[in-house]
């Protein structure tokens, strides 16, 4: 979810990235025969990719607040645990990462026109929501796995729901733990998510919510 949210910021991103660079260099437009701060309505132009920049962003900070929230409701779970140190050295860097780049875009827009003000705006604010969302969730130890009678539930900078439902297999290849599903669908997340200290519990739960007579465990062999 959060690489396919990332691939949509850039792909909008890249245009207004553009846009500002003709805007501000007031660069001829060919096409149109006119400067490009001639362009009519301007500054609705900015504002509608500033939307659709910030609905975009809104989507990812809605799903991961709501995963955290929900994996951390802990009588639910029938096994909860925090996610392995080396899980959130990578999630450390990965949600900076993020950030940096959210803040450079919002940076680079008003540098080259005082015009792309808005879409600047969100830039900083979704760069902010991320540091805020990393802070919170490693101080107050909310990155989380847990097991309902329902599904597994990962959350950190990324959100994993792995349903039983329609479930066949269960197997550890390349240092992920893949759900096979009867409709040829394939799920997956990272085994260090899991402390190798409590693994053992995390499958022991696991093989009490899934009917073994119908859902073939791999994770032995591995």
């Amino acid at each position: 979810m959060n690489s396919f949210i990332n691939v949509l910021l850039l792909f909008v991103s890249l245009p207004m990235f553009l846009l500002t660079i003709f805007v501000g260099f007031d660069l001829p437009i060919e096409m149109l025969r006119i400067q490009a701060q001639e362009i009519p309505h301007l500054d609705y132009i900015f504002a509608g990719f500033a939307a659709i920049l910030f609905a975009i962003s809104l989507r990812r900070t809605i799903r991961r607040w709501s995963g955290l929230y929900l994996v951390n409701q802990r009588k639910k779970y029938a096994f909860n645990a925090e996610i392995k140190s080396e899980r959130k050295k990578r999630v450390i860097i990965y949600t900076m990462l993020e950030a940096v780049i959210l803040a450079y875009f919002g940076y680079t827009y008003t540098a080259l026109t005082p015009e792309a003000w808005a879409p600047s705006v969100v830039m900083y604010t979704f760069a902010i929501e991320g540091m805020i969302f990393l802070t919170y969730g490693l101080l107050a130890r909310k990155f989380r796995v847990g097991i309902t009678s329902k599904a597994v539930l990962v959350s950190d900078r990324e959100v994993k729901v792995l349903y039983f439902s329609g479930l066949r297999q269960i197997s550890i290849e390349q240092q992920s733990i893949y759900f096979e599903y009867i409709n040829n669908l394939q799920l997956n997340f990272p085994v260090d998510c899991l402390d190798e200290g409590n693994r053992d519990e995390f499958f022991g739960y696991l093989r009490n919510q899934v009917d073994e007579n119908r859902v073939l465990f791999r994770i032995l062999e591995k």
